[in-house]
């Protein structure tokens, strides 16, 4: 089982969460947009052909709720991978939000 390592790099009004698997040298990125204080939309989620079954991109998903919730934001889900993560995982309902007026 790979290792993922995942981390986050914030811009002024966008950012994206980069995952990372040793040996790989290519990276997953699922990329958002800043759209207020205490909102995001998730805009794109990539995964090259080589990190591609390797849950690398549910994991980014994954990391994004959790900080979602430990830093009382938001999320739009723009992005068609992770609007079928939430239909997955009804769990996540208090993360997301389909009205980009609507904020914690």
């Amino acid at each position: 089982m790979s290792v993922i390592d995942i981390s986050k790099e914030n811009h002024a009004r966008h950012g994206r969460y980069v995952a990372r698997i040793t040996g790989i040298d290519d990276e997953a990125e699922l990329t958002f947009t800043k759209r207020s204080p205490g909102l995001i939309s998730a805009d794109h989620t990539g995964a090259p052909e080589s990190m591609r079954g390797t849950g690398a991109a549910a994991a980014l998903v994954s990391f994004m709720v959790e900080d979602a919730r430990q830093n009382g934001f938001k999320v739009i889900p723009l992005c068609p991978y992770v609007r079928a993560q939430y239909a997955k995982h009804p769990e996540w309902a208090d993360v997301f939000t389909t009205r980009p007026g609507e904020a914690p």
